[in-house]
């Protein structure tokens, strides 16, 4: 493809040095163009890294380049929503970090700017981006394990000892609901194509860890009287798998959001026996990345709204408000 989406980093996350930026090198439609950070330093050894052109120590540099289309917001939490305006006010498409927001209120201000702007708005979450799970939704559309019956989900690890970490930033929109509870709360609906009626969420808030939520357990009411049980945590043993269970069977993911290129296989269990299916390997970021570039070229609409995104948002609020007044919270 001689024309690529260029693309500009803003900021040095993890996520973007080690996951992001690697996929937009390997994708067929996109290149970077830049990279900023507020440590110059920082910028110039990332972009020394990646082959970047362009090094800048200010956010505010990169949306004023001409060459950047699009950038990767890998900020904290609390910075979503400001730079993703900023950026939109610009000409910027934006690939934005799970979660999109704070609130659902900031979430529907972000798409709002885009919207009005003209540009695309997507919140980074790639494991939607593997085939497995449109496969997935096809067993089940085709009743091989009966009808839905409920849904469990886990994404826990253990990093509680990394007391400066910005996970562990309440002002910052630190906590396990955001980093890691998200996960199943939306592959619940992704699955069932519906959103849930109510939410009852039981949390464990560290005095230790500036008060966010460490881990958090919950049931998400779906109509139909479908349920997902989850757990999610920053203080506990890793694990990340999904359970569909149905009247006549069950599928069983156990590497469910994040995988490489050979584990993303899962299990079938129906009335005619146990069988492996293996999901053909495949980079979820790279097929994100790709998705967005083609999105921005209108050669086919996003797969998931920026209101699919303002929707988990609201689920997250009321898992919150839910977790702090210890209640079931009801969605309209």
């Amino acid at each position: 493809m001689s024309i690529k989406l260029r693309w500009g980093i803003i900021g040095g996350a993890g996520i973007a040095v080690n996951a992001v930026m690697p996929a937009i090198r390997h994708s067929e439609t996109s290149e970077i163009v830049a990279v900023a950070s507020r440590d110059r330093e920082k910028a110039k050894a990332i972009a020394e890294r990646h082959e970047i052109g362009n090094a800048y120590g200010n956010y505010e540099d990169i949306l004023a380049d001409p060459q950047v289309d699009a950038v990767y917001i890998p900020l904290p939490n609390h910075l979503h929503r400001e730079w993703a305006i900023r950026a939109a006010e610009a000409g910027k498409h934006v690939l934005c970090e799970k979660p999109l927001a704070l609130t659902a209120k900031e979430a529907q201000e972000m798409a709002d700017a885009c919207k009005d702007a003209g540009v695309q708005l997507a919140e980074a979450f790639m494991y939607r981006h593997h085939p497995r799970w449109e496969r997935i939704r096809e067993i089940i559309a085709a009743g091989e394990i009966g009808k839905v019956r409920a849904l469990r989900g886990a994404f826990t690890f253990n990093n509680a000892g990394d007391k400066n970490n910005i996970r562990y930033r309440g002002d910052w929109g630190g906590g396990s609901l955001y980093d890691v509870g998200c996960y199943p709360l939306s592959a619940a609906r992704l699955l069932l194509g519906a959103e849930p009626e109510a939410v009852t969420v039981l949390a464990q808030f560290s005095p230790e860890h500036d008060n966010v939520d460490m881990m958090a357990s919950g049931l998400a009411e779906f109509p139909g009287d479908v349920a997902l049980t989850f757990d999610c945590g920053m203080w506990a043993s890793f694990r990340q798998a999904f359970e569909i269970i149905g009247a006549d069977g069950r599928i069983e993911i156990p590497h469910a959001f994040i995988t490489g290129e050979d584990n993303a296989g899962y299990t079938v269990h129906s009335h005619g026996g146990s069988r492996l299916e293996e999901a053909a390997g495949t980079n979820a970021y790279v097929n994100q990345i790709d998705d967005f570039a083609r999105a921005v070229w209108n050669e086919h609409p996003q797969r998931f709204s920026p209101d699919d995104a303002v929707r988990n948002m609201k689920l997250l609020d009321a898992c919150y408000r839910s977790a702090k007044e210890k209640t079931r919270v009801t969605l309209a």
